[in-house]
C-alpha cells in the first residue's frame, strides 16, 4: 500500500443531523476520507445513556460500527451553566422534557436564571468526540473542547440552533447566533474538538495530510 494513501478510506459520523454533516465534510476535505452519515447505511440513533459527554459519544460511536463495520465518529454536546451544577449538560437536547424543543429549552434556561448577575451567568458549550476503529475497539480516540461565554437575559440572533441565541461569545461581543457561519465554525467546541480529532488521527497513521 502507497504510504501517500490513508488507511481508512471511510468513516461513518453517528448522526443524521445534516448540519454537523457539512461540518465534518468540511474539516476533513483535504484529509483523503470520505464521511458518511450513518443515514446513508439506515441506522438509527441509538439511546444516550452514558452519564457523560464521552461516555455517550462511545455510545453513539460503536452503534455506528456495529451497523455499518466501518470505522466511526461521534460527537456529544451540550451546555453546561456553572450556577446550576454544569446543568443542562448530557441533557441539553431535551431539557425541557421534549427532545429538540430550542424554544422550550431556552426559555427553561432564562427561567432558572432569572435575577442574576452576569457572574452567575457564566457557561460553556462542551463537544466530545470519540473515534472507534470497530466496534470491539478496546482504544477509541477521544477528543473533548469548549467554548467559554456566558448566558445573556433573554435570546439575541437568527443563526445556529439550540442554545445559540443565549450564549454570549466575549471576544466577538455578540451571541453565537449573531456570528457568521464560517465565523463561529472556527471558534466553536465542536471546531475545537475536530481539530484535535484530526491531529490525533494523524499521529495514529489513519489518515495523511
Amino acid at each position: 500500500m502507497s504510504t501517500n494513501k490513508p488507511t481508512i478510506d471511510t468513516i461513518v459520523l453517528a448522526s443524521n443531523n445534516s448540519g454537523k454533516l457539512r461540518e465534518f465534510h468540511h474539516m476533513f476535505s483535504n484529509s483523503g476520507i470520505t464521511i458518511m452519515s450513518q443515514r446513508e447505511f439506515a441506522i438509527s440513533d441509538t439511546e444516550e445513556t452514558g452519564l457523560s459527554f464521552i461516555e455517550n459519544a462511545i455510545l453513539k460511536a460503536r452503534h455506528a460500527c456495529q451497523h455499518s463495520k466501518l470505522p466511526a465518529i461521534a460527537d456529544d454536546s451540550g451546555l453546561a451553566i456553572d450556577y446550576l451544577k454544569g446543568a443542562p449538560g448530557i441533557y441539553s437536547a431535551r431539557y425541557a422534557g421534549e427532545h429538540g424543543n430550542d424554544e422550550a429549552n431556552n426559555q427553561k434556561v432564562l427561567q432558572q436564571l432569572s435575577g442574576q448577575r452576569q457572574e452567575n451567568r457564566k457557561a460553556q458549550f462542551i463537544c466530545a468526540l470519540a473515534f472507534m476503529q470497530h466496534a470491539e475497539d478496546p482504544t477509541p480516540i477521544i477528543c473533548q473542547a469548549s467554548w467559554e461565554g456566558f448566558i445573556l437575559e433573554q435570546a439575541s440572533g437568527e443563526n445556529g440552533f439550540g442554545y445559540d441565541p443565549l450564549f454570549w461569545v466575549p471576544e466577538k461581543s455578540c451571541s453565537s447566533a449573531e456570528l457568521l457561519p464560517e465565523i463561529k465554525n472556527t471558534l466553536s467546541h465542536r471546531a475545537k474538538a475536530l481539530k484535535k480529532l484530526l491531529r490525533a488521527l494523524q499521529e495514529h497513521r489513519y489518515i495523511h495530510t
